[in-house]
């Protein structure tokens, strides 16, 4: 696997596993070793809504927003995935086209995993299906849990339940590379109102705001921040 993934500075707006996460060691291996490598360009689309699901994409360098091109044109993003995360695996599970456009944030290498090869591959490792499915558990799980979140909470404690997951797991300081309209978008509300929101945690001394990037200075009081 490239020494690269999990290396970017960029953090996923996620929680849950990735489903290639799950999978056995030796068969990321055997997948990785006979994928395709891709190239993108900052904002250069990478797949879009209606096309067939021939496999999934491994990120190895840069990051990837994904979410849908509205009627008007602008792009509301869903997630921001990092190195080390992979999408369109359910896709390829049911068989029908995509439901999600995605868009290169920057530079970006990807993986682009068939599906007959995955699909043939995942009968000889039964422990990675079950995996695959207490993943998929989790990420409806939080799926669930951010439906219920809209609709409870102010704007600056669901922008610090944002901020911290994307700092991670480890306590104390973090950095989080991401724009202002990024942040917007991930919580399906206005510019004005994440900066509104941003301005309140900055105001807590819970972020230091910079070009492009969202510094925490303590990611469990950020996280605390969440609950109110």
């Amino acid at each position: 696997m490239s020494n690269s993934l999990h290396s970017g500075a960029t953090r996923r707006s996620l929680a849950t596993p990735m489903l290639f996460e799950a999978l056995d060691p030796a068969l990321q291996v055997h997948l990785i070793r006979n994928a395709a490598v891709r190239h993108f360009e900052d904002g250069q689309l990478i797949q879009q809504r209606g096309d067939t699901a021939d496999g999934f994409w491994l990120i190895e360098e840069g990051a990837v927003m994904v979410g849908q091109f509205l009627a008007d044109g602008d792009f509301r993003a869903v997630a921001l995935l990092g190195a080390g995360d992979s999408y369109g695996e359910l896709a390829v599970f049911s068989g029908r086209p995509r439901i999600v456009d995605a868009v290169s944030r920057g530079p970006s290498r990807l993986r682009l995993i068939g599906a007959r090869t995955f699909l043939e591959a995942l009968g000889n490792y039964p422990a990675s299906t079950r995996a695959l499915l207490a993943a998929l558990s989790e990420q409806l799980q939080e799926t669930l849990a951010l439906l219920a979140g809209l609709r409870r909470g102010t704007n600056s404690a669901r922008m610090a339940g944002l901020l911290a997951t994307m700092a991670g797991g480890m306590p104390g300081p973090a950095s989080v590379a991401v724009t202002q309209q990024e942040l917007a978008d991930l919580l399906g509300i206005t510019r004005a109102t994440a900066n509104a929101a941003l301005g309140e945690l900055q105001k807590r001394r819970l972020i230091e705001r910079g070009y492009r990037e969202i510094r925490i200075p303590d990611r469990d009081q950020l996280a605390l921040a969440s609950l109110d």
